[in-house]
């Protein structure tokens, strides 16, 4: 998501701010600005792109200097990464300046109450309508924190808002619901930022806000209250990490960092998606609904870890909607002159939204007549752009090449697309629906549960470093998870992996089991695939007979495959279709500890790329 920086203090704010913003553009880099408070007044620049368009402005045109300021780099959510939908956002005065991350669920209601009262407002954002509540607010109390903490009564979602008023000079107020805040405590000055990251040169002395609460910063302290203006109790540390370190968070890899990121990630997916009719809504839909009932078929197209996103979605669309549903590698679709016509809905999948392979298959299925709805981690990306649909994944910035956390908000979004055509099409009622969106709401907690049981899975993966191969079994949704169980490895470990159907192991990979083996097996839950978990279980002992090594994920309660697990990782218990939002999490874990023990690069694997740009 969003990087932000906020400074008063006794250096220039300008040179603090874009310091800061260098050390947080992984986290956003379609627009970067920045706002300083001087001469009595409030200067700004922002630049749409990554932030050396912004320095460069900054030459070109430099701003007064001041010792007050906040910056901004973006992740678009909002609006297009233009220069208008830039942070910081002001008032209609330019007396208020506001940097925003996270998302804003009723500004559009806030906006139309602000355009009725006379406001214009310039962008497409969420965010503007914060500076223009907080200019009102100003003009009736005076203060900025206490402005801060009536606006932020009224709006719904999550945020992290920083803000400045040219009447106040030496104030940087900050709010935090549901987004990360860290207050920097420095000698005569003060910090607020996304990250430590930002302010690890100048102080390694910081504050973590809690839940609804808004700090104010002066250069001789913080002050820090909750949404009601009573004193907040905080939680004050040293961070011991390198400036280096800081942007990873203090991980030795941004893969680990996203990891560990994953169950915020699952939940921002989510956020949003339920309307007050308790409908689901998408975020940008330009498809009529009739010619989305009137759908025959769905084609899912994807590269990669996206490509088994979409073999799970499969299972999903076909049993909620009942419409048949093909998944088809982007690099080989066109070429094989698919069946499409104006009945065909295509779901197009990519992290970036610049696959070409994925772009030149949704281009080829719109020649065919065929409609578009892409998923994508990217706003302003070229694969939404060319889409008749988008609904995108709030994963935030995957600096690692190796995805993880895109890969389970990709999950969110083909289960909500698939739930979004049942509504449609009136294969799930609204309370099944909802039923459906809980047990989702859920997972985020339950991926947790898992990342603090991974200890023996790394100790594991360590004991595994010298060997060639690892072979990985699944059932039902269970395949693919080991597809992309296999893929993590073949692509950090650079060892011998592969993905089977485990009903397939007669068919011809069973001639590969020998003696202490590692065979991953990914078991299906016996509630609600009673048939699948016996029959996996049989396919167990099989592999173990003939002395594989079984590694065995099995949710909590399956004592079945007790007897026959030489290494048995649990997971929580989850509705079927769900299971690969908490199965796929260990073999990620798993793929990232042994590559480490091998002394390979985990971020950056060899001959790879975070986004495949050519064909």
């Amino acid at each position: 998501m969003c990087g932000i920086v906020g400074y008063v203090g006794g250096q220039s704010a300008l040179d603090v701010v874009i310091a800061g913003l260098k050390r947080l553009e992984y986290r956003g880099y379609d627009s970067a600005g920045v706002a300083v408070l001087a001469d009595g007044g409030l200067a700004s620049v922002k630049k749409a792109g990554k932030l050396v368009n912004l320095e460069k402005a900054l030459v070109e045109g430099p701003l007064p200097s001041g010792n007050t300021g906040i910056g901004h780099t973006r992740w678009a959510t909002h609006g297009g990464p233009t220069d208008a939908n830039a942070h910081p956002h002001a008032d209609n005065a330019g007396r208020v300046a506001v940097v925003h991350n996270g998302i804003i669920e009723n500004f559009a209601e806030l906006r139309a109450e602000l355009t009725a009262r006379g406001h214009d407002l310039a962008s497409e954002t969420d965010t503007e309508v914060v500076a223009h509540l907080l200019a009102e607010a100003f003009s009736s109390c005076g203060e900025l924190a206490e402005s801060m903490r009536q606006v932020c009564g009224r709006l719904e979602g999550a945020f992290t808002l920083v803000a400045v008023h040219a009447d106040e000079p030496d104030v940087v107020v900050g709010a935090r619901r549901n987004s990360p805040l860290v207050v920097g405590v420095g000698d005569g000055e003060s910090f607020l930022a996304s990250d430590v990251a930002a302010f690890i040169a100048h102080t390694r002395s910081a504050i973590e806000l809690g839940q609804d609460q808004v700090v104010e910063l002066r250069r001789d302290g913080v002050t820090v209250t909750d949404f009601g203006g009573a004193p907040a109790d905080v939680r004050a540390y040293h961070v011991d990490w390198d400036a280096s370190a800081a942007e990873k968070g203090g991980y030795d890899y941004f893969m680990l960092k996203e990891i560990a990121e994953q169950p915020k990630a699952v939940s921002d997916t989510l956020l949003g998606r339920i309307d007050a009719e308790g409908s689901l809504t998408l975020d940008e839909v330009r498809i009529p609904s009739r010619v989305l009932r009137a759908a025959d078929k769905v084609v899912v197209v994807a590269c990669g870890t996206a490509f088994h996103a979409g073999l799970i979605a499969k299972y999903a669309i076909e049993h909620w909607t009942r419409i048949p549903c093909e998944v088809e590698l982007a690099s080989e679709f066109r070429y094989r002159d698919p069946i499409l016509n104006t009945r065909t809905l295509v779901i197009a999948i990519s992290q970036s939204g610049e696959t070409m392979d994925t772009l030149m298959a949704l281009r080829h299925a719109r020649d065919q007549g065929a409609t578009v709805l892409a998923i994508c981690n990217t706003n302003g990306s070229t694969i939404p752009r060319e889409s008749d649909a988008v609904l995108y994944t709030h994963a935030g910035p995957e600096v690692a090449v190796a995805s993880t956390k895109a890969f389970l908000t990709q999950l969110v979004a083909c289960y909500l697309v698939a739930l979004y055509l049942g509504q449609l099409r009136g294969t799930k009622y609204g309370d099944e629906i909802r039923a459906v969106i809980r047990d989702l709401s859920r997972i985020s907690h339950e991926v947790e549960r898992v990342l603090e049981t991974m200890e023996p899975v790394r100790e594991l993966a360590r004991s595994l470093a010298d060997k060639k191969t690892v072979l990985f079994l699944g059932r039902h949704v269970g395949h693919p998870v080991a597809l992309e169980g296999a893929l993590k490895l073949k692509e950090l470990a650079y060892m011998h992996a592969e993905g089977f159907a485990a009903g397939e192991l007669k068919h011809g990979p069973i001639a590969l089991i020998e003696e202490d083996l590692p065979v991953v097996v990914v078991v299906p839950s016996p509630r609600g695939r009673s048939v699948l978990h016996d029959k996996i279980v049989s396919n167990i002992q099989e592999i173990r007979a003939r002395g594989a090594r079984t590694i065995v994920i099995a949710e909590e309660g399956d004592e079945a495959v007790v007897p026959y697990a030489d290494h048995l990782i649990r997971v929580p218990v989850t509705p079927t279709l769900l299971q690969p939002l908490v199965s796929t999490v260990p073999l990620q874990v798993f793929a990232c500890e042994l590559a480490t023990a091998r002394g390979n690069e985990v971020d950056q694997p060899r001959n790879l790329a975070k986004s495949v740009t050519v064909e």
